[in-house]
């Protein structure tokens, strides 16, 4: 989802290739750790204010950002 190739974590989107704390599961350490997710109570909508700060944050263009923090509800955690 947010680069060329996957597997992404299925709860931010993150290339797990570039998680530097690599857990073995499909999400990244950021936000899964000891067999939960760090921030349980996180909303969809808190998870894609926080994706699309971190990209405008790497200087992605405000467009890209919107449309990745929006593409995140298609993630695992998220659907329902």
């Amino acid at each position: 989802m947010f680069g060329p190739k996957g597997p992404f974590c299925q709860s931010c989107g993150m290339p797990l290739s570039k998680d530097p704390n690599k857990n073995g599961t499909e999400y990244c350490s950021y936000c899964y750790q000891d067999g939960k997710f760090v921030n349980p109570d996180m909303t969809l909508k808190e998870m894609q204010e926080l994706v699309k700060g971190k990209l405008k944050e790497m200087h992605v263009p405000g467009f890209l950002a919107n449309k990745l923090a929006n593409d995140v509800a298609k993630l695992k955690r998220w659907k329902q």
